[in-house]
């Protein structure tokens, strides 16, 4: 019987033929089926996420220049609607109709005012000193 001596470069290259071809053959399993995936392991690797609930915005509308601006605009329910007044003269916020009836600011010279809409629909309002100032706010 006779010993073979390889050289450390022939060794190291035969070492590595030997473990490619047991990577590539597979280690010890017979079977032709793929690996099953389960459903937490998809849900785990696939990087989808899942948003919470939307963040209530909140929208100003500017009362200058005897002016709500803008005077029509619309947003989502929960939002809120902040009325900043830096007019020359006093201004004030009040619901026209039964569904706007909660929308009732004190007279305002210089501030803000705020009113969040939970229902959907169209709000109509005007500034009960100067009726000719209106605005809508319709909520989705």
């Amino acid at each position: 019987m006779s010993i073979r001596h390889y050289s450390p470069a022939r060794a190291l290259l035969l070492a590595t033929v030997v473990a490619g071809a047991l990577a590539v053959g597979g280690c010890g399993s017979d079977s032709s089926k793929p690996a099953e995936t389960t459903a937490s392991a998809v849900a785990t690797t696939s990087g989808a996420e899942t948003s919470g609930p939307r963040t209530p915005a909140t929208v100003t509308v500017e009362v200058n220049d005897m002016k709500f601006s803008p005077a029509a605009l619309t947003v989502k329910a929960g939002d809120t609607v902040t009325w900043k007044f830096s007019d020359k003269a006093p201004h004030a916020v009040q619901g026209i109709g039964d569904i706007a009836m909660g929308i009732n600011s004190p007279i305002i010279h210089k501030g803000e005012w705020s009113y969040a809409f939970t229902s959907p629909g169209t709000y109509r309002y005007l500034c009960p000193l100067h009726p000719e100032m209106k605005g809508t706010v319709t909520v989705e």
